[in-house]
């Protein structure tokens, strides 16, 4: 659990927190998101993200983009690997600027698995835990398509997989990161796993509850062999709905329920978890939270379309040691200063939320100008 100890006279997003290993100056994380910019033909970050990631350095706890554990983890376009030698070093810079600004950076790894695309693999289709398509949209080169029926990974395969989670987690060792994020959120691979409608397995990671987990557990087991637990989060999406196979329904929130009482023995530095969307109110968002309290013990990230006063108040109710932002962060660099000082946040530009180069990326000012 997190040091909950107060510092009197400020708001609690404003309050240190300890997470396993990651010393926090605030509760106010910055949340992965995809924003496209890694154009160079070996998908490795450049000094724009450098810029881009420091001059977000005020957060407490800073996370990467999802980035891609293989080639075969491919889903999207322009967006950054952390499975080569220029990735790593191009990520090593990053780093260096967010700790020159005395920032804290984590890095999430990720795989979308059947919500691939052929146009991603070179013609190949995509493989996921059985041969079902989600119905998903996967964007591509050439705009959204709809996806299709993949190929059931085989037992090497998968065992080649976890590999890459480990290989790439060594990666962002070496890159400077201080902790790992495993991305087992919405429809991608982790999640296509843990989804009885996606897995249809009969082996060791299918057939039931506990073995569809099993995957995700593998993958923990791997990155920890890397890096120490008390560095590693993992981020889940449980009330997440897309498509006909992601629907949060009774049951899928019941076997969430089991996983997270799983992982209560994995000695994490958190949980990141997503709630309903922000639509479903207020009260659906903390009853959420207090589900996710009543079966997990650990530290836990809170996300999905917290204002600083919904998220001041979910802190103030014990349900989230922290809480993650995202889209807050793209127009306001100095977010944390603003909720410090009641200044306004500005609205960002849709059109550059996924290209645009610098304009939408770095080019937001500061309150102060800068």
């Amino acid at each position: 659990m997190s040091d909950q100890t107060p510092t009197p006279g400020t708001r609690p997003l404003l309050r240190p927190v300890q997470l396993g290993a990651l010393k926090l100056p605030n509760r106010v994380v910055m949340a992965p998101m995809t924003r496209g910019r890694a154009t160079r033909a070996d998908l490795a970050p450049t000094a724009l993200h450098a810029t881009y990631y420091a001059q977000r350095a005020g957060a407490g706890l800073i996370i990467s983009e999802g980035t891609w554990v293989s080639e075969d983890a491919i889903g999207f376009v322009n967006v950054p690997g952390m499975y080569s030698e220029a990735q790593t070093a191009g990520w090593a810079e990053v780093t260096a600027a967010v700790h020159a600004a005395e920032g804290r950076i984590v890095s999430q790894l990720g795989h979308v698995g059947a919500v691939s695309h052929p146009d991603h693999r070179g013609g190949r289709l995509p493989a996921g835990p059985s041969a079902v398509n989600p119905e998903e949209m996967s964007f591509t080169p050439d705009g959204p398509k709809d996806t299709l029926t993949p190929r059931a990974l085989t037992a090497a395969e998968i065992a080649t997989t976890i590999s890459d989670y480990r290989q790439a987690a060594a990666n962002a060792l070496r890159a400077g990161f201080d902790g790992l994020e495993i991305h087992a959120q919405v429809s991608h691979l982790v999640a296509q796993f843990l989804n009885p409608r996606l897995n249809r397995r009969t082996d060791a990671y299918g057939g039931s509850s506990e073995k569809r987990a099993q995957f995700l557990l593998d993958v923990v087991d791997a990155v920890s062999s890397v890096w120490d637990s008390d560095r590693i989060g993992i981020k889940l999406s449980p009330y997440w709905k897309g498509g006909p196979a992601f629907t949060a329904d009774a049951e899928a929130l019941a076997d969430y329920d089991q996983l997270l009482k799983r992982l209560n023995d994995g000695n994490l530095a958190y949980l990141h978890l997503v709630g309903p969307e922000p639509d479903a109110g207020t009260d659906d968002t903390f009853t959420a939270f207090a589900r996710y309290r009543a079966h997990y013990r650990g530290a836990v990230i809170a996300n999905l379309g917290f204002t600083q006063d919904t998220g001041d108040e979910l802190l103030e109710r014990g349900l989230a040691d922290a809480v993650s932002f995202g889209a807050p962060f793209i127009a306001n660099p100095d977010l944390v200063d603003r909720f410090a000082h009641g200044h306004p946040l500005a609205a960002g530009d849709h059109d550059t939320y996924y290209e645009g180069g610098t304009r939408g990326y770095t080019d937001y000012p500061t309150v102060s100008g800068s």
